[in-house]
């Protein structure tokens, strides 16, 4: 079943009361009514792959396809089946819940333990991402969880198709669909979600810069932030040129819509001259460059490339685009991320070791690397299935959020008698 638009509050808190109320019968699914309903998607899914691309393609069809967020909504068949390896992924994993994390008795005789138990239900917030709404249910199922998920205008008609078919699988295996459901696109259900204390333990939102500050302006649940990357890649003086090349090239242009695309190339003024040689790959692939004074001097007459201003630096483009930033020492690269890093990802390619322990050391971010592609930030990449977001915050989850971030814990007192 596919929700309806709702006109008033009321209605909203009959479906927060629904959600929460199925949510409850979650943790005592067993681990084989899971995997079986998560085959069951994927049975689903595989069958009904032209149904979601037509789906796509009335959303596509809205889109201008120069938005950097169209090829985040844009899904294919290859897309599709990837997503379903996902999912084969997330079932491979070994239950998040009723794990021991703590044990001891007490001189009175009490026997305590602490046990993962699940967050509950989540809220999750998402722009033109329809491949969210199978990667959060994969998650959310596997570790427990109700869902109530909010997508944008850009995937409605892809979310509202993707969430019909989870709910076959559901109802295939007996599992309670109510524990899961796609609000309408109308921005009354962002703000009964965003208010929706006592029904709602946590919301996720999963987009731009502006929905996460919104979110955490506007919202009265707990939120966990996830998801903007302005991201940076320093090249010191010792940098690798052949490894560099690559590096670079990947981190930009591998998927350049993506939280973890390259946003900002930081070069030691010793390897200026060998900056055109650096860019040359990402100037075949259309890439446009804002680069500062120094770096624009080595570089002028080149294609797509400009001199920056103060508005290129701190920008996630998701596109095409990237700037570049002189430094002359470690100190004055790390200065210029730590002024505009979103904590997300960041490298440093160097031969000079005490340049990279350095760098992993003081760098404040979510993943932080050493002669890599930033393109690895991905809970699939780093063995985690699927992953919910990528939070950057300090505060219980930080980086790729799978499913141990999806759980918390209560404590288990178990005695004979004893009083206090």
């Amino acid at each position: 079943m596919i929700i309806s638009t709702y006109s008033s509050m009321t209605d909203y808190q009959q479906i927060f009361q629904s959600v929460k109320s199925a949510t409850r019968k979650l943790p005592i699914l067993t681990e084989e009514e899971i995997l079986r309903t998560l085959r069951s998607l994927k049975e689903i899914t595989l069958d009904n792959i032209n149904l979601i691309l037509e789906a796509n393609r009335l959303d596509l069809a809205k889109m201008d396809p120069n938005d950097p967020k169209y090829d985040r909504l844009l899904l294919s068949e290859e897309r599709i089946k990837n997503i379903c390896n996902e999912i084969t992924q997330v079932e491979s994993l070994s239950s998040p819940l009723n794990r021991v994390l703590e044990s001891k008795i007490l001189e009175n005789g009490l026997e305590l333990q602490k046990i993962s138990v699940p967050l509950g239900v989540l809220g999750i917030i998402y722009e033109a991402r329809p491949n969210v709404t199978f990667d959060v249910f994969s998650l959310a199922l596997k570790s427990g969880n109700g869902l109530v998920l909010k997508g944008s205008t850009d995937a409605e008609h892809s979310n509202s198709t993707i969430i019909s078919i989870i709910h076959q699988a559901l109802e295939l295996n007996n599992i309670p669909k109510d524990a899961y459901q796609l609000l309408p696109v109308d921005r009354a259900g962002t703000k009964a979600l965003l208010e929706a204390v006592g029904f709602v333990d946590i919301i996720i939102p999963r987009g731009s810069q502006g929905l996460i500050d919104f979110v955490r302006q506007n919202a009265k649940v707990p939120v966990i932030e996830t998801g903007a990357g302005i991201v940076h890649t320093y090249f010191d003086e010792t940098g690798n040129l052949t490894k560099g090349k690559a590096i670079i090239h990947n981190a930009k242009t591998r998927r350049p819509s993506v939280c973890n695309s390259l946003d900002c190339l930081i070069i030691h003024e010793s390897r200026i001259k060998e900056l055109q040689e650096l860019v040359e790959p990402l100037i075949k692939s259309g890439v446009k460059i804002y680069a500062d004074k120094k770096s624009f001097e080595n570089i002028k007459g080149t294609p797509g490339v400009e001199m920056a201003n103060d508005k290129h630096f701190g920008t996630e483009f998701l596109s095409l685009q990237m700037s570049i930033k002189t430094v002359s020492d470690l100190d004055e690269a790390l200065n210029h991320i730590s002024e505009f890093s979103s904590k997300h990802s960041e490298a440093i390619i160097s031969e000079n070791q005490n340049n990279i322990d350095q760098f992993l050391k003081m760098v404040d971010a979510a993943a932080v690397y050493a002669n890599a592609s930033t393109a690895f930030t991905d809970g699939n990449q780093f063995g985690l299935g699927a992953e919910i977001g990528i939070s950057t915050q300090k505060l219980h989850a930080r980086g790729p959020m799978a499913l141990n971030e999806l759980t918390s814990y209560k404590w288990i007192i178990k005695g004979n008698g004893q009083i206090r």
